[in-house]
C-alpha cells in the first residue's frame, strides 16, 4: 500500500491537492472549495481525488448537496510511520533509532 501512495503523492497536483486537505484539518473541504484553490476544472480534480480515495489517503462524504473531501489522518501517519521506521536502523548510535526503541520499551 505505501508503493501505490508514494506513487500517487509523487504527482505535483496530487501532492499539492492532499497537502490543501491535510491543512483543511478534520472538517475537510468540500470539492468546489478545493477546485477553488486549484483553479482545475471539475474533471481533472475529480481524476486527481479519485487517485487520493483509491490508495487510502482521501475520503469523501456527503453533506446535503455537497461533496467534502477529508485527509486521512491514520492512513498519512502509517504512511510517515512506514517511512521512518527503518530511519538508522542499520547505524549504532543514531538518535531517532535510540528514541523508538525506548518509546516501545515504554509503551
Amino acid at each position: 500500500m505505501a508503493s501505490r501512495q508514494l506513487e500517487a503523492l509523487g504527482n505535483t497536483t496530487r501532492l499539492t491537492l492532499y497537502r490543501i486537505l491535510v491543512r483543511a484539518g478534520r472538517s475537510g473541504l468540500a470539492v468546489g472549495q478545493v477546485q477553488e484553490r486549484l483553479g482545475m476544472p471539475a474533471s481533472t480534480l475529480s481524476h486527481h481525488l479519485k487517485r487520493l480515495v483509491d490508495t487510502g489517503l482521501v475520503r469523501q462524504e456527503r453533506a446535503g448537496t455537497s461533496l467534502i473531501c477529508h485527509a486521512e489522518y491514520p492512513a498519512m501517519e502509517a504512511l510517515l510511520g512506514f517511512l521512518a521506521d527503518e530511519c538508522c536502523a542499520d547505524e549504532s548510535g543514531c538518535a531517532p533509532a535510540q528514541e523508538a526503541v525506548a518509546q516501545a520499551e515504554a509503551g
